[in-house]
């Protein structure tokens, strides 16, 4: 753990900050200005549009400006964005609320690729570790996200406003945060480089096609029944206290596994560890739908968060296998935008399913992409059995 890594896991968690800030207050701020109640989780969804749409200019941007120049250039949006969050609260308009969350998808966009920065920060042989360790800074979002919207809930007369003027300060503090690292310079492309292979090929591997299944699949069951919980212990009677603390121990369980998930995967294999993951996320639908007392959402949360920590930690230790230094914006980007196009997916299906099929229902059709994550992840272990590298 050098300098630069530690200030990478520190801007790691006050990415996650924002995000679970976003998490906790969104769909609430939603449904109390939503046309109807089944938009509830539109700003939700369109953090994740937004980072869709944005995967393209952020692999551009990437290249032109290297990692720094467009890290910071993320932060500036989300500073922006925040502001935009803000006054669309002040002002009770839902539009500009969901157009708030749009715009702020390109810092997130950005900011999942801190995961991949951090495999750039080390030796070859430490990456697994490094990827684990700046994931596990998002332990301080786990303490200051639901913190923060708690204790901004009612500044400036109207709920949650002061959470977006808040994750303005977060945003600046992070742009400090960032001009303090170093990252390797872009390598100068050559007039006869062609720059790796076509995106298509890459793309075909099947270490990259389950990669890529299983981080996308992994972060759409995580998102499905997150997005969905604040949501679901309202109806449930539940105030919104006991929803932060939930939320809280859910990102405990995404990022405290990052102290040692990087050492698992060295010993035991990172598809062992994939399996894991998703035997954690059926554990998870089964303590849910045991019942919605305080202590079931909170266990269900944490194992929630544990697996996919195994399923994203693994699916990114994994995709590094399938391209090179010369294909890595490409491959990164398609890797986000499949992330977040399910992440688009599922974030407008939890308000819609919760609020018209229940949280039961909600949690029975999260098992189909738990069950196609496992069956991939087999077929891959079968294929590559005689690869060691792999498996």
């Amino acid at each position: 753990m050098n300098r630069h890594l530690f200030l990478l896991a520190i801007a790691q968690g006050l990415f996650l900050t924002n995000n679970v800030t976003f998490i906790a207050i969104n769909g609430l701020v939603g449904l109390s200005l939503a046309p109807v109640s089944w938009m509830a989780t539109l700003p939700v969804m369109g953090y994740v549009v937004g980072g869709a749409l944005s995967t393209g200019l952020v692999a551009k941007s990437q290249q032109r400006f290297g990692r720094k120049g467009s890290f910071q250039l993320g932060l500036l949006v989300a500073l922006l964005s925040a502001a935009l969050g803000a006054f669309a609260v002040l002002t009770q308009s839902f539009w500009l609320l969901v157009t708030a969350t749009v715009v702020a998808g390109y810092y997130s966009a950005n900011g999942q690729l801190y995961r991949f920065a951090a495999a750039e920060l080390c030796k070859p042989d430490y990456r697994e570790k490094a990827v684990s360790l700046v994931m596990a800074g998002g332990l301080i979002g786990a303490v200051i996200g639901p913190n923060l919207a708690i204790q901004t809930k009612s500044l400036f007369g109207m709920p949650f406003a002061g959470a977006y003027v808040a994750l303005m300060v977060v945003a600046a503090l992070s742009m400090a945060v960032m001009s303090n690292i170093e990252f390797p310079p872009v390598p100068v492309a050559k007039a006869d480089d062609a720059g790796g292979r076509p995106l298509s090929v890459i793309m075909r591997q099947p270490v990259f096609v389950i990669a890529t299944l299983a981080a996308a699949l992994g972060y759409g069951v995580m998102n499905l029944l997150m997005a969905a919980t604040p949501l679901a212990m309202q109806v449930c009677g539940l105030p919104f206290e006991d929803t932060a603390w939930v939320l809280q121990w859910h990102v405990i369980g995404m990022f405290a596994p990052g102290f040692f998930t990087g050492h698992l995967i060295k010993r035991f294999g990172v598809l062992t560890i994939m399996g894991i993951g998703v035997a954690l996320n059926a554990a998870c639908i089964a303590v849910a739908l045991s019942g919605t007392d305080l202590h079931q959402f909170l266990l269900a949360l944490f194992l929630l968060g544990v697996g996919w920590n195994f399923l994203f930690t693994g699916s990114t230790t994994l995709s590094m296998k399938a391209y090179t230094a010369a294909e890595k914006n490409r491959a990164q980007a398609a890797i986000n935008f499949c992330v977040f196009a399910t992440m688009a997916f599922t974030s407008f299906a939890s308000g819609a399913l919760v609020t018209s099929q229940g949280w039961a229902w909600l949690n029975w059709g999260s098992l189909l992409p738990v069950a196609v994550t496992g069956a991939g992840l087999l077929w891959l272990k079968f294929r590559s059995s005689s690869d060691p590298k792999v498996s």
